[in-house]
């Protein structure tokens, strides 16, 4: 196994971090940024991480960020009450949502009440249906991760065969038409697909994203071709000692494919990346339409 072989997120995050610092800087000069809204909805252990991360990259690229705590008692009108309060002040670039969020909460009418301009996680069902139309400015950013992940590869998207385990609507479904978009062939499997690995052998590219703990296997991989692991899976052993990994047997596919991207250490870098460009395409459109003086 030879460690030139990960496609590791790290070196692209810095790239994209840079670039959108650079753009930012130069609209600086002539607007005021508003500040990035993280919202957690009660108790979330896990989103902790994930928002300072957020908080990191923000501070890095020059856009001011602000936690919101909202308690687990909160109701939904008031949670869309408040969404619509920052969809209206003209001060905030960006809505983020943290997931999960409590049972009582439906998380899809609350993506739905931020505004597509200010749905800076591309997960408003109008901003994941305008990839239907190839109008991708504010993709889902784990889709939008994965992408780009690909391209470091070099290979020519145009024709390549890919096959997309896992159609999820925040990543699966959005890869497909992404990648559709850019001419690829794509197939996308589930947990009806009959035959997985028929599927996945065939494939110049296998993007998988579906939370079962190395479920893909070297014998299940075309040799040479890539593979992004988008999954996250917590396994303990015997001893209790908790281990991160991804949907794919990284040590075993490394000896037949030509790229991995690490869990950890892969797509989720640049995912957080990916939310900070969309952070500067969603200022670029409120200007565009006159939001920001």
């Amino acid at each position: 196994m030879t460690d030139h072989l990960l496609l590791r997120g790290a070196p692209l995050r810095k790239k994209i971090l840079n670039e959108v610092g650079a753009k930012l800087r130069e609209l600086e000069k002539r607007h005021v940024i508003g500040r990035l809204v993280s919202i957690c909805i009660g108790q979330n252990d896990g989103a902790s991480i994930y928002i300072r991360n957020q908080m990191r990259a923000a501070k890095k690229v020059g856009i001011p960020f602000e936690k919101q705590f909202w308690h687990g008692n909160i109701s939904q009108g008031d949670c869309k009450e408040r969404i619509a309060a920052l969809n209206d002040d003209s001060q905030v670039v960006g809505v983020i949502l943290q997931r999960p969020t409590p049972e009582h909460i439906n998380l899809r009418s609350l993506q739905s009440a931020i505004h597509p301009l200010k749905d800076v996680e591309g997960m408003n069902p109008a901003s994941i249906g305008n990839i239907v139309y190839n109008d991708l400015a504010l993709a889902p950013c784990t889709a939008a991760a994965s992408i780009e992940l690909l391209r470091q590869t070099g290979l020519r998207l145009e024709g390549l065969e890919v096959v997309m385990i896992g159609h999820s609507e925040i990543v699966g479904k959005p890869v497909a038409f992404m990648l559709m978009a850019e001419g690829a062939t794509v197939t996308v499997c589930h947990h009806l697909t009959r035959s997985l690995a028929a599927h996945s052998r065939q494939a110049d590219v296998v993007i998988v994203a579906v939370g079962k703990p190395k479920l893909i296997r070297a014998d299940m991989i075309k040799p040479g071709a890539a593979v992004i692991d988008i999954g996250i899976n917590q396994v303990v052993d015997e001893n209790g000692n908790v281990t991160i990994v991804g949907d794919v047997d990284t040590k075993g596919v490394l000896e037949v494919a030509s790229w991995v991207t690490p869990v950890p250490g892969g797509v989720g870098p640049v995912t957080v990346a990916m939310l900070m460009r969309n952070t500067l395409d969603a200022f670029n459109l409120q200007i565009k339409n006159g939001w920001v003086s």
